[in-house]
């Protein structure tokens, strides 16, 4: 799993970096957590407002000053995702 945080580096973007790193930390992921600030690279994603979280390429929020419990719920429903997709390939 790739968990980018987009941003220019303020306050909401920090502490979503947090919250991402606390989250993976606590539900034992092999995720990488990086924060992107480049402008352009951020605009790829049509982000118009950070902090914009991304989960395995989808932009999942953007704009909101997300709690903990949020991203771990984003977090938790990319997982369910990541197995949707496995169980289709094994059948």
């Amino acid at each position: 799993m790739i968990i980018k945080i987009l941003g220019a580096g303020c306050e909401k973007c920090a502490r979503l970096e947090k919250h991402a790193g606390e989250v993976v930390s606590e539900l034992g992921l092999d995720a990488a957590v990086e924060e992107i600030r480049d402008a352009r690279k951020i605009t790829e994603y049509h982000v118009l407002a950070t902090p914009g979280l991304v989960i395995n390429g989808e932009l999942v929020c953007s704009g909101r000053d997300l709690t903990k419990r949020e991203v771990t719920q984003f977090i938790i429903n990319a997982l369910d995702k990541e197995e949707r997709a496995k169980n289709r390939q094994i059948e």
